[in-house]
């Protein structure tokens, strides 16, 4: 008996086709969401008509987004939005505003009514969350200043989506939407979002530890799916956005010990609806629309993605960013976003939009969507042409120049870009040993607070040569990058080694696959934070067990030679202490420091006996920043003195357990 399934006959189609469209697009090293799109334009409707039915593609794609937010909302939490909350209701207020009176101001003086010009306004400020974000999560941008900064836009794009649609009906001027009206609607969407928080952080968190009790995953991925259409559906009923609900459920189950794991659980669902949500976009397309107003799209396009990447720009410039950083939010964001397309609907319900206008539309947006991957990949250089354009006495860059103008005479210090936890931990520790330092941030508050503090740290970014010449690079003896962009990483140790031949260079990386490019530029040292959490995670497997501190540590000294030996060229340096290694045999070493309670503080070496007691030798003593080489029997040990030891693994045992004071041998 033959079954009539035209769902399943249409996904069929959608995988057949995007698969090898897909497949090239990789080849071609071009973003994955273009061959997507061009799948919808070539099987939809305006295409080869190979899907006729587009609304059952788009309750698919409306998933896709739904769990899209809902991933986002996962990964965000509330806490990371109130840390980047300046950039949430700040920067994403002045875009909206100010794109929108900017796209309003242009409209209107192409003839167009009041109503019209607005609502054209509110269809250009929003961005793609959907494409934008899959960009930089795939590129590894999404904790970067501007990847971070576009986040918290785009978060405020969306929570905007409910007051815009609520206003739609006034701007039409139809019944029933009088300001009165408006404003119990929005109201009733203020309450309505302040209940489904409110129930969802008291009942969710409560029946998730239930359903986690049951040990049953396939409960477990039901529930999560439960609660993240449900709250959509739920959000749904109060005139709301269904992503909106998404958003909110993720924020929710972000704050729970399970949030890892619904994520992992919720990728592969998200990543097939996304991609059938990027179809179905292309599918809105009508190529003979496109071809017969195509001059008058290109026009649109151009001027959309100049105008908003300008307006943002300057935005970004006003709150603090660095013009690079800048331009690259601003190429990122200059697209129309997917819920333009919800609105764009509505207007043409209203009488806003006519059909004509609504194709043109249709056709910039799309356009704008495919040119937003390859914007987000040349950002970087054009953030950098940009910046190089700008002369370094410029009104612009002015401010930035005089922070560091008086580190000039600062000699042998060390330079940390990146105030983070790394940034603070290293700050810390060399203020407390006495080591010259300064800090450069691109974060302007992190800046204000810091210096509150009295920290040396300046606003700079430390991709341009004149902030490393004003913080005196030339004379530095160590420069430590801990900031997460990896483009801006990349091109500060190669322009740190051309100033400086013989700075050391430290660079923390997130993956071990970025270490060959880096030694490649001029780094000295490389540390991929994956690499280093899998040794710390051995290690304490390994003192669990009782292996001693020894032996643990040449463990670790042999990983780390393996592991970093298999990524960077051979070296002099490593050869030598291989070879000096094995001529050794089993020998080990150990530093340790000589606490105040220490039983050696006062003794001379002949009087420890420790050569003769434990078969240790002291090979070196560091006092006060001098270095004491191989030391002689009359050498008196001092309180915080660092001393090396040379021996067997047993050897040096005994030799620390005779040194280290009583509450350390007894912990």
């Amino acid at each position: 008996m033959p079954h009539d399934l035209p769902l399943l006959q249409d996904l069929l189609i959608l995988l057949l086709a995007s698969v090898p469209i897909a497949f090239i697009c990789n080849r071609l090293r071009l973003p994955v969401i273009i061959g997507f799109m061009i799948t919808g334009i070539l099987i939809g409707p305006y295409g080869l008509k190979l899907i006729h039915d587009v609304r059952m593609v788009e309750a698919l794609a409306e998933i896709g987004i739904v769990l899209l937010l809902f991933a986002i909302g996962l990964e965000f939490s509330l806490r990371r939005i109130m840390e980047i909350k300046q950039l949430v209701f700040l920067g994403g207020g002045l875009q909206v505003i100010f794109t929108a009176l900017a796209v309003t101001g242009i409209v209107y003086l192409l003839g167009r009514g009041v109503g019209q010009v607005i609502f054209f306004g509110f269809l250009f400020a929003l961005s793609s969350t959907a494409i934008v974000l899959k960009s930089y999560i795939d590129r590894a941008e999404i904790d970067t200043p501007h990847g971070r900064a576009v986040t918290g836009i785009l978060l405020f794009q969306d929570l905007c989506i409910v007051p815009i649609m609520l206003l739609v009906p006034i701007l039409s001027g139809k019944e029933g939407s009088s300001a009165i009206n408006i404003a119990l609607r929005l109201g009733t969407a203020v309450v309505a979002i302040a209940v489904i928080i409110f129930t969802a952080r008291t009942v969710i968190p409560r029946a998730l530890h239930h359903i986690v009790q049951l040990r049953s995953h396939e409960v477990f991925i039901i529930f999560i799916v439960l609660v993240s259409l449900g709250t959509s559906w739920l959000t749904a009923q109060f005139g709301l956005s269904l992503a909106l609900g998404a958003f909110i459920a993720g924020l929710v189950l972000s704050e729970s010990e399970y949030s890892h794991q619904i994520v992992a659980d919720i990728l592969p669902f998200r990543d097939v609806f996304n991609s059938i949500f990027f179809i179905s976009i292309g599918m809105l397309l009508s190529i003979n629309s496109l071809a017969a107003d195509l001059l008058t799209v290109l026009g649109w396009v151009s001027a959309l993605i100049f105008g908003k990447a300008v307006i943002i720009l300057i935005l970004m410039r006003i709150l603090g960013r660095s013009l690079r950083v800048s331009t690259m939010i601003g190429l990122g964001l200059a697209q129309i976003g997917e819920f333009s397309f919800i609105l764009a609907k509505t207007g043409v319900e209203q009488g806003l939009l006519s059909g004509s206008d609504y194709q043109r539309f249709l056709a910039a947006s799309i356009l704008s969507m495919i040119a937003t991957p390859f914007l987000i990949q040349v950002a970087p250089r054009i953030g950098y042409g940009v910046q190089s354009m700008l002369a370094p006495g410029s009104l612009l860059e002015s401010s930035m120049m005089g922070l560091v103008a008086e580190e000039q005479r600062l000699m042998g210090h060390s330079i940390i870009v990146g105030y983070g936890l790394n940034g603070r931990n290293l700050s810390k520790v060399l203020r407390r040993v006495g080591i010259p330092y300064l800090i450069l941030e691109l974060n302007a508050g992190v800046v204000r607070e810091a210096s509150l503090r009295g920290e040396p740290i300046h606003y700079g970014d430390s991709t341009r040569r004149e902030v490393l010449h004003r913080a005196g690079l030339e004379h530095a003896r160590v420069l430590v990058l801990a900031i997460s962009d990896p483009i801006a990483t990349r091109r500060t140790v190669m322009l740190a080694r051309q100033m400086n031949p013989h700075i050391h260079i430290i660079v923390r990386t997130r993956y071990m696959s970025e270490l060959p490019d880096l030694y490649k530029l001029g780094a000295n040292q490389v540390i991929p934070e994956e690499f280093e959490t899998s040794i710390e995670i051995f290690s304490r497997v390994l003192r669990e067990y009782g292996i001693g501190r020894n032996r643990i540590q040449r463990e670790v000294e042999e990983i780390r030679r393996e592991g970093y030996q298999m990524l960077r060229a051979p070296s002099l340096p490593l050869l030598e202490m291989r070879d000096i290694a094995e001529a050794l045999g089993s020998a080990s070493t150990e530093t340790l420091f000589i606490d105040a309670n220490s039983p050696a503080v006062g003794k001379t070496l002949r009087e420890m006996e420790l050569r003769k007691r434990t078969g240790a030798t002291v090979i070196t003593v560091v006092r006060d920043g001098h270095t004491e080489i191989n030391p002689g029997p009359e050498f008196r040990f001092n309180a915080e003195d660092i001393i090396v030891l040379l021996g067997s693994p047993e050897q040096i045992e005994r030799a620390v357990e005779q040194i280290s004071a009583p509450d350390e041998q007894g912990r």
